[in-house]
Parts: C-alpha cells; sequence; structure tokens
C-alpha cells in the first residue's frame, strides 16, 4: 500500500530525525536517492548534460547536491539560480568543486512559486556561507544576457532537475520560472514534488511543471496521489532517508496495490451456498433507461455475490440477458432478502423512483445510492441514522450538487470535497474521476490508482455501482467494498483497452471483471 502524509507531518518527522543526525545528513541522503534516480533515467551520465532549476529553498539544495554527484561522473552539469542570493550555500560550493556551473536566472528575487520551503531541512541555506554568489562570480554560457543564457542551458540539458520550490510552495509558478520551463526540451524530473502543484490537496493554481518523474523523500504527499497534480508528477520514486520511524500509524491518504486487494476479496468457504454468500439487490433502469438495470446487473453477477435480485420495470430485459437473475416487480421491500441494495443507476425521477429510494434507505442492510438516486436524496441527509453503512457514488457533477458548489470547485478540490460529502452525509463516498476518491469519516482517504480516461464512456458507473453492491453483499465493510471494486473495476478497463489503448464500451469492462479478479489473486 502506498501511504502519503501531510507537509506538517511530513516535516515534523524531519525534525525528529534531524535531531540525531549530523547536521546535513538528511540532505545528503536525499541527494543520493535524487541523483541515483536521473543517473538511471540518463542510462549513460559521462558526457550527458544535465540543468538544474534552483529556487531559494533546501529543494533547491537537494537539487545542488545531486548534480553535483552527477558532475563528479562525468555529467556537464549547469544550476540555474532563479534567486541567487538566497541559493543553498552548501550545494552550491559542492556543485563548483564538482565542476559544475551557474547562471542567473534575470533579476533576483524572481522565479519559484508563492511560497518556498524545501522538504528536507539540510547544512543550512545561503546563510550558511554568506550570500551565495558574492565570493564568486557566476558563470555564463555564451556572449548572451543572463535570461538567454539559462534558457540556453535548460534548452540543450538531456535532462531538467526541478527544484524551483518544495513542499510548502503555494500557488502557480512566477514568471522567471514558467519561462524557463518552456524552454525545457529533455526529461524533466521533479524534486520530491512538480514545483506550483498542492502537496497536500493536489490542487494546481496556476501553471506548474509536468515531470516525466517525481522522486519524492521519506513519505509520499496526498498531492502525489491526487489530480489534477498527479498527471504533473509523472512515475514516482520514493527514497527512503529514515522517516519510517517517526511518522504516525495513520496516514492522510492511502492508496492500495494487488496484495492489498487480493487480501480483501470474498472467497467462498466449501460450505458456501448462493444465499450465504450474498445476495445483492438492484433497484436500477426505467423505461427511458433500461440499459442502466441491465449493465448494473452485470456488475453485481461478478462481484462476489452468490445472487443478484432485481428490482424494477427492466425484469424482461434484465432477464433475457442475464438468465441467472432473481427479478422482483416491487416494491424493494417485498422483494425478499437481500445483504446490500444498489439504487439509482437509470432509475428516473419520478414518484415511484422516489419511493423506491425511501423504501431502500429504510432497510437495515448496507445501500449504495447512484445517479438518479443521488439527485433524488434530499441535501443534507444524516445517513448515521440507518442501521447499516450508506456507499454515495458521485462523479463531480452530482458532487457540486450535493455539496452546493460548482463543478468547478469540485474538481479543483477533491480530496477537500470528498471528505466534506463523507463528513455531511455520514456515508463512506467515492467521488469518481481520473482518480477515484474514497472517504470515510475518521480514515485516511483512499485514492484509485487504476482508472484510465477510456472509463469515460457510458453505463461505466452503473456498472461500479453493480460490482460494489455485490462486494457488500458478500460482507465487506464499505470502505472497503468500494475500494476494492473502484480498484478491480480500473484494472478491468486498462485489460480492455491493452495495449495501446483503445475506445470501450461499458459492458467489456464487465466481461472483464472475472479475468482480472483472476489476475489479482494471481
Amino acid at each position: 500500500m502506498r501511504i502519503a502524509y501531510s507537509v506538517e507531518t511530513v516535516r515534523a518527522a524531519e525534525r525528529e530525525l534531524m535531531a540525531r543526525l549530523p547536521e546535513g545528513a538528511l540532505m545528503q541522503r536525499a541527494a543520493a536517492g535524487l541523483a541515483a534516480a536521473c543517473a538511471d533515467l540518463l542510462g549513460r551520465v559521462y558526457g550527458s548534460r544535465v540543468a538544474l532549476l534552483v529556487g531559494s529553498g533546501d529543494n533547491g539544495g537537494d537539487a545542488l547536491y545531486a548534480g553535483a554527484r552527477l558532475a563528479r561522473r562525468g555529467a556537464g552539469v549547469t544550476a540555474v539560480l532563479l534567486n541567487p542570493d538566497r541559493a543553498h550555500g552548501g550545494g552550491l560550493a559542492a556543485l563548483r568543486a564538482a565542476g559544475g556551473r551557474v547562471v542567473a536566472a534575470g533579476a533576483a528575487g524572481g522565479g519559484g512559486a508563492a511560497a518556498g520551503g524545501g522538504p528536507v531541512a539540510g547544512s543550512g541555506g545561503a546563510a550558511a556561507g554568506g550570500s551565495a554568489v558574492a565570493d564568486r562570480e557566476l558563470t555564463g554560457l555564451g556572449g548572451e544576457g543572463a535570461d538567454g543564457r539559462a534558457e540556453a542551458a535548460v534548452a540543450r540539458a538531456d535532462l531538467v532537475v526541478d527544484g524551483i520550490v518544495g513542499i510548502g510552495g503555494k500557488g502557480g509558478l512566477r514568471p522567471d520560472a514558467e519561462r524557463l520551463v518552456r524552454a525545457v526540451r529533455g526529461i524533466v524530473v521533479a524534486v520530491d514534488l512538480p514545483s506550483g502543484v498542492d502537496a497536500d490537496t493536489g490542487e494546481v493554481r496556476g501553471s506548474a511543471v509536468r515531470a516525466d518523474a517525481t522522486i519524492t523523500f521519506g513519505a509520499y504527499k496526498p498531492g502525489l496521489l491526487i489530480d489534477p497534480a498527479r498527471t504533473h508528477s509523472g512515475a514516482l520514486r520514493l527514497v527512503d532517508i529514515g522517516l519510517d520511524a517517526h511518522l504516525p500509524a495513520d496516514p492522510d491518504v492511502e492508496a492500495l496495490q494487488h496484495e492489498d486487494v487480493a487480501a480483501m476479496l470474498p472467497r467462498p468457504s466449501a460450505e458456501s451456498d448462493k444465499y450465504r454468500r450474498g445476495v445483492v439487490g438492484v433497484v436500477a433502469g426505467s423505461a427511458r433507461y433500461p440499459g442502466a438495470a441491465v449493465l448494473a446487473v452485470s456488475g453485481a453477477l461478478r462481484g462476489g455475490a452468490g445472487a443478484v435480485r432485481y428490482v424494477g420495470p427492466g425484469a424482461d430485459t434484465v432477464i433475457a440477458r442475464f438468465p441467472e437473475t432473481l427479478v422482483h416487480s416491487g416494491p424493494p421491500a417485498k422483494a425478499g432478502r437481500v445483504q446490500s441494495w444498489v439504487v439509482g443507476p437509470g432509475l428516473g425521477d419520478g414518484a415511484a423512483a422516489r419511493h423506491s429510494l425511501e423504501d431502500v434507505l429504510a432497510s437495515d442492510v448496507p445501500v449504495l445510492v447512484d445517479a438518479d438516486g443521488l439527485h433524488l436524496l434530499p441535501t443534507g441527509s444524516d445517513l448515521r441514522k440507518r442501521e447499516a453503512a450508506t456507499v454515495l457514488t458521485p462523479h463531480a457533477g452530482e458532487a457540486a450538487a450535493l455539496l452546493g458548489v460548482s463543478r468547478e470547485e469540485v474538481e479543483a478540490g477533491r480530496l477537500a470535497a470528498v471528505r466534506a460529502l463523507s463528513e455531511r452525509y455520514g456515508a463512506t463516498v467515492l467521488l469518481k474521476g481520473s482518480t477515484t476518491l474514497i472517504a470515510a469519516e475518521h480514515q485516511p482517504v483512499r485514492v484509485n490508482p487504476t482508472g484510465v480516461g477510456w472509463l469515460a464512456t457510458a453505463g461505466s458507473g452503473d456498472v461500479l455501482s453493480g460490482l460494489i453492491g455485490s462486494l457488500l453483499a458478500t460482507g465487506l465493510p464499505a470502505r472497503d467494498a468500494a475500494s476494492v471494486g473502484a480498484y478491480l473495476h480500473g484494472l478491468a478497463a486498462r485489460r480492455t483497452t491493452a495495449p495501446h489503448g483503445a475506445p470501450i464500451a461499458a459492458y467489456d469492462v464487465s466481461t472483464a471483471l472475472t479475468d482480472t479478479w483472476r489476475d489479482v489473486l494471481a
């Protein structure tokens, strides 16, 4: 499992660890890991050209010390200082001693983002040796001015290290930094996180670096796992700098991996029958949207429950496609015993739909509410009053309606939105999107990493609802059922679009679930 911690938590852990180590040791650990990752990406270090975009914090110090290591291995390394008077003195001296070159970018005081501060404290910034440039003249790269030299160094580099701003940065890149980033032609490696993104929330407020790889230190930060910042991070590598013993047991965000999901998947015993394995009830579909019933049932049949009981007007259509389904005309309370309910996909907004939702929510089993069910849910409903768990599965537009805010606000701050929904409604909330988030009160938010863009197709959410409802019927807790369902759903889509990516239909995803389940167990 990948686990992520807030900036405040990481910094507290760093302070505890630094108190036990020689001055600068933590920064050297980070720089060693960063340099090794850069070397791997370059393939051949000797003779390569590396540019360091260096801000005023310790993040820039990490880049300078890593650059010194690469220079000692034969790389041509140029540090571009966005704020020369505040560059890390020790790191700058190390780079020069290793044969690296230095050029200033524009006027002193430019560059970076709205607030700086690197993730790893080290041997004391510019103050350690006075002004970072007072004792030695900056080396140019030709006859052009400082801006031209800086941009030329960046444009010619095989690899560019983004050490502009660290995990304390807020807001987008400033103009000097943005101009340099636009000049990049080579591989981009971000130090701890791409500059311009919010480490705690994943928000991107303005321009930001788009990295090919991000080398993060000690612990993942939430923004590295959550869109829109995740799309700026590229491939992630975690460098162990010894923080584990100083971090709390409960992270802020976590992301499941194969091993975690495999351990949660239900397995029938030799004594199991279809009822002991669980029965999931599906209340979905209408005259206008009969396909929603079929798709929700298709997901439910492949989610581990022993039987699917369908209630609604689409019984004939469902039976024609899936003859193993148990059907009933309704109402849900009279359809027979179930261990969970799924309500809402294609349900419509009439009186019958509203009564079905009320009927299901009055039951004493876990309920998943999706699509039209969310539209019918009274704003601010306190679902804590139910005897069993409730799962809400909105997309950004539905989440905005439930919170009374704009869709843009939800999409820009997905982590805040999913937490707010869970707290307001007293439910487990799965917020769909390019990274799906699952929140339950007083527990770390889970991030699903498996989704692909091709899942943005009509009916895929209906399949997901049926799948999660089936997992609920097997006895999985709400948070685990939602997390496992999202994980399998995303993997099934990947399997269907592989190897090069191609359009898929929702039913393609449901048919791939069985093989996906098998792959995870293997």
